[in-house]
């Protein structure tokens, strides 16, 4: 693990806001200016971070900065963040399909990446004469695709279609033959995006599976980013979190993922959170648990009783007899747990109007020991979330401690949630 197959040193990259083109001319002049007098490019003094959630003043933003790290051989690194954290603009930095703004990328050996759907495929050929032309790209002998190619056409799953032009294929049987390409060909270094969630279950195993054999049996190298936390567990070894273009933490995989999860829940206030669907004809403005005494909670013991109150704004007249409320608990890996859901618990609503407030009593709340995190959806004469009045994911978080809900004097060990109920089935 001594050998260092790549080098990330101060990556940023810049990117100018507003139609391509416009007002280029006197900018390119004022860096040609500066650089010929030995001087520093005056652009890369400004711009702001690359947060989506905000109105700049800057017309520049730093899709990243100052990105540094090393990867050694048959390592596989993670690189974890939310949708505008910088991580696709990091991986084409690494394939070299743009340049840094700042820095440098030192690698050895070749590399192959799986950016998006189709990338490198050319429309018009057939899937084999694909095949040939990525091996090309990557620098392979034709003798050296041809000993491989049976073994990329059966991993592929597109025997029957090998020999008609890609422009035909599915999304899925696409990114099939891509991953049997860029995995068999043999590069050392394997460069994975998101696009993996577009093929079917069956396939996403296989491709894991096949990860893993390169980086821990042949000893080449992994970089991968997935949404999927437990792929991310299961696959990686250490863990980048991007957050505004920035690195915020690096650790192994299993820090790595707790902490990107331990901070998605967003400490803005409900009532200033800017990610709630709905019309806002009511708005939920803080969540509360309670136990069977009535006590306010924010740790909730496995198998007894819970009461969530959702804390409410009322703006615009609704009809309280038509409500209808669910929310649902996710683990760790944001995977959805369980559902409550109003209609099917009888709830009666009719109190709400004349208090500012909805509760939920859920009388054994059959979750093992864990933290959960709740996303709610409130809806007016409909189940549907297109008929929302106001709906949040990761609102808010709780912790469950160890219980007795078998009823043997024992608490339960900490592990997979408990078995609950059929009449709890999800509908968010």
């Amino acid at each position: 693990m001594s050998d260092i197959i790549l080098k990330a040193e101060n990556i940023s990259k810049q990117y100018r806001l507003g139609l391509v083109g416009t007002g280029t001319i006197s900018h390119d002049l004022n860096r040609w200016w500066h650089k010929i007098r030995g001087k520093e490019d005056p652009y890369l003094k400004i711009g702001e971070s690359n947060d989506r959630s905000t109105k700049g003043s800057s017309e520049y933003v730093w899709a990243l900065q100052d990105i540094n790290f090393n990867l050694h051989r048959g390592e596989v690194l993670g690189i974890i963040g939310k949708n505008g954290a910088g991580k696709s603009t990091l991986l084409k930095i690494l394939s070299k399909v743009t340049t840094p703004t700042v820095g440098e990328i030192k690698t050895k050996g070749r590399i192959a990446s799986l950016l998006e759907v189709g990338t490198g495929f050319h429309g018009e050929m057939t899937g084999k004469e694909n095949i040939y032309l990525n091996g090309a790209i990557l620098g392979m002998t034709k003798k050296e695709i041809s000993s491989k190619i049976d073994e990329i056409i059966e991993f592929s799953g597109c025997q029957r279609y090998i020999d008609t032009p890609v422009k035909r294929y599915s999304s899925g049987m696409t990114v099939r033959l891509a991953f049997a390409v860029a995995a068999f060909l043999e590069p050392e270094i394997l460069v994975i995006d998101e696009v993996l969630a577009v093929g079917d279950a069956e396939f996403q195993k296989k491709a894991i599976g096949k990860m893993q054999d390169i980086s821990k049996g042949e000893g080449r190298t992994v970089i991968f980013v997935s949404h999927n936390m437990a792929a991310v567990k299961n696959l990686c070894t250490r863990g980048i979190v991007l957050e505004h273009g920035k690195v915020v933490f690096t650790g192994n995989q299993n820090e790595s993922v707790d902490y990107y999860l331990s901070n998605s829940i967003s400490n803005i206030p409900l009532n200033d959170r800017k990610d709630r669907v709905g019309n806002k004809n009511i708005i939920v403005k803080a969540i509360s648990f309670f136990n069977k005494n009535g006590d306010s909670i924010s740790q909730a013991i496995s198998g007894e009783y819970l009461r969530v109150r959702l804390h409410i704004q009322k703006n615009r007249p609704v009809d309280f007899s038509k409500l209808f409320v669910g929310i649902a608990f996710l683990d760790n890996q944001e995977k959805k747990v369980v559902s409550f859901l109003s209609d099917e618990m009888g709830s009666d609503f009719s109190y709400v109007a004349d208090n500012n407030y909805i509760d939920l009593m859920i009388p054994e709340f059959l979750l093992r020991s864990a933290v959960y995190n709740l996303t709610f959806m409130i809806t007016e004469g409909s189940t549907r979330s297109t008929d929302a009045l106001d709906v949040l994911e990761n609102a808010a978080e709780i912790t469950v401690l160890e219980g007795d809900y078998w009823n043997t004097g024992k608490t339960n060990r900490a592990g997979d949630f408990a078995i609950i109920p059929a009449t709890y089935e999800s509908k968010l």
